[in-house]
């Protein structure tokens, strides 16, 4: 479990911890949430743990016979150890993009919420999970492991949703697939996106997630990450994939297929059950998610995402027409942007303007990066607007 302490993190030794007969935690990784990591070590009392801060990890209270896993490629190596068959990704960051890899190159199932994972790094993960469902389609074409989405599993409940859509389908009988948005706190309102506070933004009216995340559904901009993602992931152009607001976030998303049907997905918004789903393909096991009461909920609204209000979400679906250089420079851009807006020296509208600004900057060039230019690429955009007014966004 890389990320252990973070949001994902958590719900996901959540849900392991519902289902104790099932799996066996084996190695967890975190930041620098050292008092957080005990805890956790103490109740899965796992093989390995490591720590980004490792004058932190030094500190750390563990059970016996738990070893200390450090240096640069420590992740790495925990996501190859030959004790582990799934690697669950709930770290932030282009930092991921090195375990996922090789997990996928040391014959690993890799489980991730990780935007980088797809948005920066689609062309290189993609190619190795297809070749990896390649080998087992050769010998058991019905195999879950005989498509790349059981070696590369989305753990976003958009994605999660249009995978179980997809469950049994051709994918040449697919139109269009379906991307539902909850449209954030801002939907209706304030008119003035420039008064808004991080504590407005932070209060989404349907999901709890993390703070990037949530400030990330107030701009759209997530919405638009995942329309990078999904044409990755299913291989699909930008031009069949739709967005839909939808505030209810009962919908999870649907897709659309050649014959007029619409097929989709529909459940609670908590983020355990898209984990659960990813953990256990393609087997569903009882959760500790309550199913939807359709009855409760009396109405369940859709209407066109206003690009206008929110510009971000038509800033990332161009980046990820242009290309993998600029959809990586606007992904290293939106945690920048997120990051500033949260300690006031960025206004929200400020932070569709830095993404636009990245991408101008940063977006062309040769799109053939390997994962260390990616990297170079995330830290150069970073260093870039770290600082400094946007276009007149800055406070």
């Amino acid at each position: 479990m890389l990320g252990s302490t973070g949001s994902i993190g958590r719900q996901a030794l959540d849900v392991l911890s519902a289902l104790p007969d099932q799996f066996r935690v084996v190695a967890l990784a975190a930041g620098r949430n050292g008092a957080l990591l005990s805890e956790q070590a103490a109740h899965f009392r796992p093989a390995s743990v490591s720590m980004e801060d490792e004058r932190e990890a030094s500190r750390l209270e563990l059970p016996a016979g738990t070893r200390i896993v450090g240096g640069p490629d420590a992740l790495e190596r925990l996501a190859t150890s030959q004790d582990v068959d799934l690697v669950v990704v709930g770290t932030g960051g282009v930092v991921s993009l090195r375990p996922v890899l090789a997990a996928l190159a040391a014959g690993r199932i890799v489980a991730t919420a990780n935007k980088e994972t797809l948005v920066a790094g689609g062309q290189l993960v993609m190619p190795l999970a297809r070749a990896r469902a390649a080998e087992v389609r050769v010998s058991d074409p019905r195999h879950p492991l005989a498509s790349p989405l059981g070696w590369l599993r989305p753990i976003d409940s958009e994605h999660s949703a249009i995978w179980q859509c997809l469950a049994g389908e051709a994918m040449d009988t697919v139109a269009r697939l379906v991307l539902t948005a909850s449209g954030g706190p801002f939907l209706d309102g304030p008119d003035d996106l420039a008064s808004v506070t991080p504590e407005m933004a932070l209060r989404h009216p349907t999901w709890s997630m993390g703070a990037k995340i949530t400030i990330d559904s107030a701009t759209l901009a997530n919405k638009g990450l995942e329309v990078i993602e999904a044409h990755w992931l299913y291989d699909v152009p930008y031009d069949a994939i739709d967005v839909t607001i939808h505030p209810q976030s009962v919908v999870h998303s649907a897709v659309l297929f050649t014959d007029g049907s619409l097929k989709a997905q529909l459940g609670t918004p908590d983020m355990r059950l898209p984990i659960q789903y990813a953990l256990t393909h393609p087997r569903r096991l009882p959760s500790r998610v309550a199913p939807p009461d359709l009855v409760a909920a009396g109405r369940l609204d859709f209407r066109a995402p206003d690009t206008a209000r929110f510009p971000a979400l038509a800033i990332a679906r161009e980046a990820g027409r242009a290309g993998p250089r600029a959809s990586a420079a606007l992904i290293a851009a939106d945690d920048v942007a997120v990051a500033r807006f949260l300690d006031g020296t960025l206004d929200f509208p400020g932070i569709p303007r830095l993404l636009e600004h990245a991408v101008a900057r940063f977006g062309s060039g040769p799109d053939d990066l390997d994962v260390d230019q990616l990297v170079a690429l995330d830290a150069e955009v970073r260093a870039a607007f770290a600082t400094g007014s946007v276009g007149g966004a800055g406070r």
